[in-house]
């Protein structure tokens, strides 16, 4: 699933993530029927239209293979609000259930599934590491900084604060800018402190809101999904 933002705004992202998964002997099928997953619907209360996105996401995913997913947050939407936007739906219900099951976000696919941690990625410099909300929702907690510090070349360096929100949040920071924006700032003073060449992350949103922040106080720091870090040879 390359999600939307994925398609609009980071292409490489899902790119990085097809070569890596075919590296490590993964047969990856792309649905090209597939559009958004529903999220900004649900997250603004519009729920018969995050409805619709969903019927249409489960039917494109009807395949039963496993559904591997470059973002936390699309993955959430998926395996955590897909079951509750069809709870008086019984039918319904049991096909976003099934689907919920089998889809994985990236880092928890490659080391909780296939048991993976040192892809044979390599990359030379200062690497640290955002941890983006939606993570927290799906349990996952020290998957993607395992693949990071797996891959050879990498200096690992610590970001303070590194759980914390960085503002995006969809529709948020454009309905609270003032907020979104002092809370993107703290994330790029930590960034800085930390002495990162690179900052990594799971979701494209962050990679956006981070990105933008470090290039308007000209910092030369860059953003990277995890996928192209891993993709590094």
């Amino acid at each position: 699933m390359a999600t939307c933002l994925g398609d609009v705004m980071r292409p490489d992202t899902a790119l990085a993530t097809v070569r890596l998964l075919r590296r490590l002997g993964v047969e990856v099928h792309f649905p090209e029927r597939q559009t958004c997953c529903g999220q900004p619907f649900y997250n603004s209360g519009f729920l018969s239209g995050a409805r619709d996105l969903a019927r249409h996401t489960i039917g494109v995913f009807a395949d039963g293979r496993p559904v591997v997913v470059p973002s936390g947050s699309c993955a959430a939407m998926v395996k955590i609000e897909f079951p509750h936007l069809f709870h008086d739906d019984a039918v319904w219900h049991e096909r976003a259930a099934e689907l919920a099951a089998r889809t994985f976000e990236l880092s928890d696919f490659l080391v909780n599934r296939l048991h993976v941690a040192d892809v044979g990625a390599h990359f030379e410099g200062k690497v640290a590491y955002h941890y983006a909300c939606h993570l927290r929702g799906l349990g996952l907690k020290s998957e993607a900084e395992t693949l990071i510090r797996a891959v050879r070349g990498v200096e690992y360096v610590s970001l303070e604060r590194q759980d914390q929100c960085c503002g995006f949040g969809g529709s948020f920071a454009v309905r609270y800018p003032e907020i979104s924006g002092a809370m993107v700032g703290d994330k790029v003073s930590c960034i800085a402190a930390a002495g990162a060449d690179v900052v990594v992350s799971t979701d494209t949103g962050c990679l956006m809101n981070i990105g933008g922040a470090l290039h308007r106080q000209q910092h030369a720091v860059r953003v990277m999904h995890l996928a192209e870090l891993l993709e590094c040879r």
